[in-house]
């Protein structure tokens, strides 16, 4: 499996085939991706699923100052 979307499934995602409006889609939903050399917009799979080591809890804050 590749670490990034095709442009197949980047058009399923987009709904849209021309690559103005799939970078378009992106930016305004907040998917974080980049634009190759050619144009084409680049989405990394964590992007979109998510990283599932993150789902774990916050850790609390701890002030590091001496006591």
């Amino acid at each position: 499996m590749s670490i990034a979307l095709t442009r197949e499934e980047i058009a399923d995602l987009t709904r849209c085939k021309l690559k103005a409006g799939q970078c378009a889609f992106l930016r305004k939903n907040g998917i974080r991706h980049y634009v190759d050399a050619h144009g084409w917009p680049v989405v990394t799979r964590a992007a979109v699923e998510g990283d599932h080591d993150q789902a774990q809890a916050p850790m609390r804050w701890k002030s590091n100052k001496a006591a």
